[in-house]
Order: C-alpha cells, then sequence, then structure tokens
C-alpha cells in the first residue's frame, strides 16, 4: 500500500523545523520556543545588535548566531528578510522610547521635565550606534516607513510635551518652540554620543531644561499663548528653584552688560580729561 501523504502543516504549529535522521546536530544555544515567543526572541536579539553597531552593518546570520538559530527559521518568521526585521525592531524601540514619555506625578514642572529627560537619555545610552545612524538618515536600511516610524515618535514626544504643560490646543508659535525644543534635545543627543559622552548625563539635562525655559520666555514675547503657558508653568515652581534662578539670570544679563559699558564708558573719559 502506498505510503499515506504527510498532511500540510497547521499554521499554529511551531515553525521550528523538527531533526531528523539526516539532520546536522542543533548548534549548542538552539532551544525550541512557541512561536510568538520566538519572534519576540528575534526581535530582542536584532534590536540588541541594531543599538550597539550601525544597521547596515547587521546581517540576517549575526541575528541567527546571537538568537541559537538558523538563517532559515529566521527568513521564516520575517519573510522581508533583514528590512523587515529591521522595522519591527525599531518599532519595538519606538513603543519603548514612547513608553519613557510618561510623565511622574510629583515634583514642579521643570523637575518633572528633568526626570523624562533622564529616561531619554537612559535609552540613548542604551542603543547608542542605532539611535545615532536612525536619527542622522542615509542608513541602507531607512526608508518611508521607518522615517514614519521615527516621526510618530516625535509627533508623540510633542502630544506629551503639550500635554505636561496643560495645553489643549496649542497655536502655531507654541507648537513651533516645543519642536524645535524636541530638535534641540535629539541634536544634543547626538553630540553627547559624537563626543564620547563628555559632559554628565545629569549635567546636559539640566542644561536642556533651562533651554526649555529660555526659548519659551523669548517666545513668550511674542506670542501671548506662550506667554500664559511660561506664566502658569512658572507659578508652579518652588521659589528658589532652577527655573527662578535661570529666570534671574537671564534678567540680570541686560543690566550687566549696560553696566559693564557704562564703566568702560567713564574710564575712556577719564582717560580724555
Amino acid at each position: 500500500m502506498a505510503a499515506r501523504a504527510a498532511s500540510p502543516a497547521s499554521p499554529d504549529a511551531p515553525l521550528d523545523p523538527q531533526p531528523d535522521a539526516g539532520e546536522r546536530p542543533r548548534r549548542a544555544g538552539y532551544r525550541r520556543l512557541p512561536v510568538q515567543q520566538r519572534r519576540e526572541q528575534l526581535i530582542a536579539v536584532a534590536l540588541e545588535l541594531f543599538g550597539s553597531r550601525p544597521p547596515e552593518e547587521v546581517s540576517l546570520d549575526d541575528v541567527a548566531e546571537a538568537a541559537g538559530a538558523s538563517r532559515p527559521l529566521v527568513y521564516r518568521y520575517f519573510a522581508g528578510g533583514k528590512q523587515q526585521l529591521y522595522e519591527a525592531a525599531l518599532r519595538t524601540a519606538a513603543e519603548e522610547l514612547t513608553g519613557r514619555f510618561r510623565v511622574p506625578a510629583r515634583g514642579t514642572p521643570t523637575e518633572q521635565l528633568a526626570a523624562v529627560l533622564d529616561r531619554y537619555f537612559d535609552f540613548v545610552a542604551e542603543h547608542d550606534a542605532g539611535y545615532g545612524a536612525l536619527l542622522r538618515g542615509g542608513s541602507v536600511v531607512e526608508t518611508a516607513r521607518t522615517t514614519a516610524i521615527v516621526d510618530e515618535v516625535r509627533r508623540a514626544a510633542l502630544r506629551r510635551t503639550l500635554r505636561h504643560l496643560g495645553v489643549r490646543e496649542p497655536g502655531p508659535r507654541l507648537t513651533l518652540l516645543v519642536r524645535s525644543w524636541i530638535s534641540v534635545v535629539e541634536a544634543s543627543a547626538l553630540s553627547w554620543l559624537d563626543e564620547g559622552r563628555q559632559i554628565p548625563p545629569d549635567a546636559l539635562r539640566d542644561w536642556l531644561v533651562d533651554q526649555f525655559v529660555a526659548m519659551s520666555a523669548a517666545t513668550a514675547g511674542h506670542d501671548p499663548q506662550t506667554a500664559r503657558m511660561l506664566a502658569g508653568v512658572l507659578a508652579l515652581e518652588v521659589p528658589g528653584g532652577p527655573a527662578d534662578v535661570l529666570l534671574a539670570r537671564l534678567r540680570g544679563l541686560p543690566a550687566a552688560g549696560a553696566a559693564q559699558e557704562a564703566g568702560g564708558a567713564q574710564e575712556t573719559d577719564g582717560a580724555q580729561a
């Protein structure tokens, strides 16, 4: 009697192939995993590799080896190859980074902003090479889809920041202010990585908080909505706190400059006399 034909595999069956008598022994690190768990493992491994090296320097063989799997197995889960795997890893990273935008319930507005920046720079430090390659652009794995993922992170940062400031319907100048500050944060993170992290993270964080207050003060002179926002933020600050000290320094700059000019003029007059 003819042998019965093998029934097709169920879509829900594990994708890890079964070894047979003629197959070479599995590599030492191989473990059979359920479908979803294997997919999550491959994404986690890829995210770690893409975070430690520029994406174009990571191959599917690297991912397979680090995951203790085979290249064909990786293709079973990601038929689109490295590009599909990179996009899945990037989406996971974007979700993680967006989750770090949550504002703590306690603290003054600037203290809460500082806490979010701490989590942001923790993420940058964990994914330094991948973060740099992603934001600089020009990577061989960069596509319209990957750009859309990054843009969504920026939109989430904009929404969370405006919500933190108590603004529901921002006007164009206030929106421009927050978008510009987010760009400063991104550029500062890239420069921080390029310069070997010479500036301590807490010092960089405090400088960026000061940047936000200073940029808000500059915009407030041109936009009533930003002026109201800044007044509301400062009303919640502790007297003598970072924002208060910064604004006192800013108010003192013109006076100090005028005093220096006046002193120079007096010295000139005295010399002429």
